[in-house]
């Protein structure tokens, strides 16, 4: 089936053309190298993984409840509008909401994809094109991973997000070197990583936990490295152009809180977009996801030494000023370990379940 058939609503069946700009970089110098920046992409060999061999795609999933969270995540809960749809409906929201996360999910990915690629040509040092061509392998594995999610467990899919893709334009149409890892590795990694968190924590699903514990595996190692290169690189700038870089997060960071609303979903089902703004505003449990989705975006931009009075005012209005103090290697250690204590878990009940097997048989054939 087409992906064009699972649509929302129809999209364009032409290409979005994003027209290059800036220079492909060549170096001649093999041999030198950040001793960090090499052992990540070392890491970052040692950890490619196959999707359709880790994933357990057997798994089954509900697409009426295909998280299995609680269902104060949507917007209109214990609203008028809630009160008014039936249990098939609330189920059909449910999805609703699941491919509108998952569908940003899949179409930011694609979007790291080509900007890892786009790393690769116009970064001048040889040991971040190295890095960048494993990232880029990593997002193609987690663009057919989403991909096949929505259209084999979730059976729909929504278009990409206008402020999405505001973004990615103005990310990958930038001629300077350091804004696509600004854009992608700083902003969109960093909220999508966040978000993948949250999710992950709270679906009682095995199938999705499966996902975004691997996926942000990788991604924990793609945000260390546009904190290496860039950190490094920001020294050097001038006020002016670190003043650049700061508008560039400034605009950034508000088009990702206006993005995270969803009100593509509630045009879908009839209720003012402009009204369940309000809602998510007044919302206990959105404040807080919104805060969350923050936590990996904001230390990081104070890291690589965009701390300006004017963006401590932007985080401080957003209301996430505070996230600024999480430790941000200890999260991403965190999200190593999940993945791989998830694996341990995994392969030791199928080892038992292995065990039992065969336990069955010789009993089997002793008592014949």
């Amino acid at each position: 089936m087409s992906t064009h058939d699972l649509y929302t609503e129809p999209v364009d069946t032409s290409t979005w053309n994003v027209p290059m700009v800036g220079d492909a970089r060549f170096t001649w110098e093999y041999d030198d190298g950040r001793d960090r920046l090499l052992a990540l992409y070392q890491k970052g060999k040692d950890k490619q993984w196959d999707s359709t061999k880790r994933i357990d795609w057997d798994l089954e999933v509900d697409p009426h409840d295909p998280l299995g969270v609680p269902d104060q995540s949507l917007a209109i809960y214990g609203t008028k509008y809630w009160d008014r749809l039936s249990e098939k409906e609330r189920g059909e929201l449910r999805r609703h909401s699941t491919s509108w996360q998952f569908s940003q999910f899949m179409h930011g990915e694609q979007g790291a994809m080509v900007t890892a690629a786009r790393i690769v040509e116009s970064v001048p040092d040889l040991d971040s094109k190295f890095y960048s061509a494993t990232q880029t392998m990593d997002e193609a594995r987690h663009v057919e991973l989403f991909t096949r999610f929505l259209h084999e467990k979730v059976g729909m899919i929504y278009p990409i997000n206008t402020k999405l893709q505001d973004l990615l334009n103005e990310t990958l149409t930038d001629s300077r070197w350091d804004m696509p890892y600004l854009g992608m590795q700083v902003l969109i990694e960093g909220l999508a990583l966040a978000a993948f968190g949250v999710i992950r924590d709270i679906t009682t699903k095995p199938l999705p936990k499966q996902l975004l514990a691997y996926v942000m595996q990788d991604e924990a190692r793609h945000v260390a490295f546009g904190r290496l290169a860039l950190r490094d690189y920001y020294k050097q700038l001038s006020p002016a152009e670190l003043r650049e870089r700061e508008d560039f997060v400034i605009e950034g960071c508000y088009l990702m809180r206006d993005r995270i609303r969803g009100r593509e979903i509630w045009t879908n089902f009839g209720i003012d977009p402009k009204e369940v703004d309000e809602l998510v505003e007044n919302s206990p449990y959105m404040r807080m996801f919104q805060s969350l989705l923050f936590s990996r975006i904001v230390p990081c931009v104070k890291d690589i030494g965009l701390w300006s009075e004017r963006v401590q005012k932007t985080y401080d209005d957003m209301g996430v000023l505070d996230m600024s103090k999480a430790d941000l290697d200890a999260l991403m250690n965190q999200d190593e370990e999940i993945a791989d204590k998830l694996d341990t878990e995994r392969f030791a009940a199928e080892e038992a379940a292995r065990k039992a097997e065969v336990d069955t048989v010789i009993a089997d054939a002793a008592a014949s």
